[in-house]
């Protein structure tokens, strides 16, 4: 199917998730089979807890089911969990490679080989500091694991962890992430 290469799942939904109140109200109207009581019932729990985009992720659940499949909308939630801290390393696992590099496009990517995590693997501040430059130092680095704020597909680990080729999601991408915000993503080749 071609449409997916043209908009991932994934950005197509985030696309009508993030809709103003205002839009989604018309293209709820305009975009969905909805009957117009489910709108209006959608609309009224809407406006009791407006924080809770109970309209957009109406919109956004349809729709995306119509244009790319369920199976796709349910890929497009998760990835949104894990990128927006709920996710787990299990949810992470389920995604397929171009799902993640879609949730992850534009984060700073590094490339490494597959020989580096045969056997016993790379230990992580090898990987973070000197194989991938994603921080400046090997201390750096140790500091950061200290203060428990690396994870790795969304684990946390310690400055002894060994990365091998058990670590990789859809057999060729790591995901390291400092703190809340900061994703790096490591594609094996």
């Amino acid at each position: 199917m071609a449409r997916p290469r043209k908009t991932s799942p994934y950005k197509f939904y985030q696309f009508w998730l993030n809709c103003s109140d205002e839009d989604t109200s018309h293209y709820i109207r305009i975009f969905t089979l909805l009957s117009k009581e489910e709108i209006d019932r959608l609309e009224e729990e809407h406006k009791t807890a407006p924080h809770l985009r109970i309209l957009q992720k109406a919109l956004a659940k349809d729709i995306t089911i119509r244009v790319h499949s369920e199976k796709d909308y349910e890929a497009a939630v998760a990835a949104s969990e894990i990128l927006f801290g709920k996710g787990t390393t299990e949810t992470l696992q389920q995604l397929d490679k171009e799902t993640l590099k879609s949730v992850f496009e534009g984060v700073p990517t590094f490339e490494i080989s597959r020989e580096l995590l045969k056997g016993e693997g790379v230990n992580i501040v090898e990987l973070t500091a000197s194989e991938t430059n994603m921080f400046a130092s090997k201390g750096e680095v140790k500091r950061a694991l200290k203060e428990n704020s690396i994870s790795l597909n969304k684990a946390k680990i310690t400055d002894t962890y060994q990365v091998t080729e058990k670590d990789l999601l859809s057999d060729s991408i790591i995901l390291v992430q400092k703190g809340k915000k900061n994703y790096y993503l490591v594609e094996v080749r």
